[in-house]
């Protein structure tokens, strides 16, 4: 008898797999449908010896301490800075746009207040800000957005920043200063040996037992069980009684290089040529020394593997729907980024992990003391 069946063993799995073991003692057994722990965050070496990441650049960064010490049990951590450059006007120049960025695109040779004022001359004034064209058009003004922003938003999810929620561009900051970090979070950091060998000390405790290429509702019923914590798509877990959630994809193509480096920096974006929307070169990221190098080219697309919730008003009612359901089940938690329909960054959802473990410990002691237990939600 298992004290927690835990579907899906990315963060919000195995962080709480891990805690569930260690901190109060359960049984668990951890299940994946893919052959592989680790979710997205899944890295390996390719057939060169190039440390790759499958699902794409998983950059880490965050300004809880708590989290960047948890994790840090489990690898040594190597500081990385990510940079990005975003290719516009023949050019390559920094992403989010900053002073830099406006004194290459423009040839000028402004400073901190001078861009600010070129700033708000370009910005036009949006009375309600609702959708993402709103967020940028606001700040930078119709030119900026066109060259930065319009064309990277449609190939990304395949709707005009008109009709996209403001959060989708209001991630993305507009600096007055020379800062060409595209995070500014006080940890940044990449596992030393990559995320597959965190996540593999993670879930080394003898309490967790790990199942791989199986699909949880061939199991449920035959594995004994107290509790369930699912982190897959909720859509899914309710056989989509309500519709299906829409999802961006992305469609990965990589090639090894021979060549130390590819490109000038980890990441350089494509918003208005090419196809895909970006380019990343892993040795950047993984400062692994080889002699080659690999890339991944992106390509979004509507079909494959969730990545990406698309954040527009009707989705979020019918998620809602599915949320109202969550809370009428039994002895069943829902974790992370596919169980809440919202995109988070992998800080995000070990936070939100340790925070639930914290939750259901409380939740115990409750029961023991003969009090009603709330189905929880992270």
């Amino acid at each position: 008898m298992f004290d927690y069946l835990i579907v899906g063993a990315g963060f919000a799995g195995s962080v709480l797999a891990e805690r569930l073991a260690s901190q109060a003692g359960k049984k668990i057994l951890i299940i994946d449908k893919r052959e592989h722990i680790a979710g997205n965050a899944y890295d390996y070496y390719n057939e060169d010896g190039i440390l790759i990441h499958k699902y794409g650049p998983h950059i880490f960064h965050t300004n809880s301490k708590e989290v960047f010490d948890y994790l840090g049990k489990f690898t040594p951590w190597r500081p990385y800075e990510h940079k990005v450059l975003a290719s516009v006007d023949g050019q390559l120049v920094p992403i989010p746009i900053n002073l830099n960025t406006i004194n290459e695109l423009y040839g000028l040779n402004l400073n901190s207040s001078e861009v600010e004022t070129f700033f708000a001359s370009k910005a036009e004034p949006i009375t309600r800000v609702q959708t993402s064209e709103d967020v940028v058009v606001g700040k930078v003004g119709r030119e900026l957005y066109e060259k930065f922003f319009r064309g990277y938003t449609r190939k990304m999810w395949d709707l005009d920043p008109s009709e996209l929620d403001a959060s989708v561009t209001a991630r993305v900051p507009t600096r007055t200063n020379r800062d060409n970090r595209y995070f500014t979070d006080t940890y940044q950091s990449m596992p030393l040996h990559g995320y597959t060998y965190m996540f593999q000390k993670m879930l080394s405790h003898p309490n967790i037992k790990v199942m791989l290429n199986t699909d949880y509702k061939e199991i449920i019923d035959i594995i004994p069980h107290k509790q369930l914590i699912y982190t897959g798509p909720i859509d899914a877990y309710f056989n989509y009684c309500y519709g299906k959630l829409p999802y961006r994809s992305l469609e990965f193509k990589f090639e090894t290089i021979d060549a130390d480096t590819f490109q000038p920096t980890g990441t350089v974006n494509y918003p208005n040529s090419q196809a895909y929307t970006r380019i990343t070169d892993f040795k950047y990221l993984t400062g692994q020394k080889h002699a080659k190098t690999a890339v991944v080219y992106e390509f979004p697309q509507a079909e494959g593997d969730p990545y990406y919730p698309v954040p527009r008003p009707e989705n979020a009612e019918v998620y809602k729907k599915y949320q109202q359901l969550a809370a009428t089940v039994t002895n069943t938690y829902f974790a992370g980024r596919l169980a809440t329909y919202k995109y988070y960054n992998m800080d995000q959802v070990v936070a939100q992990s340790l925070t639930l473990f914290k939750k259901i410990m409380q939740s115990s002691e409750q029961h023991l003391n003969g009090k009603a237990t709330p189905i929880l939600q992270a």
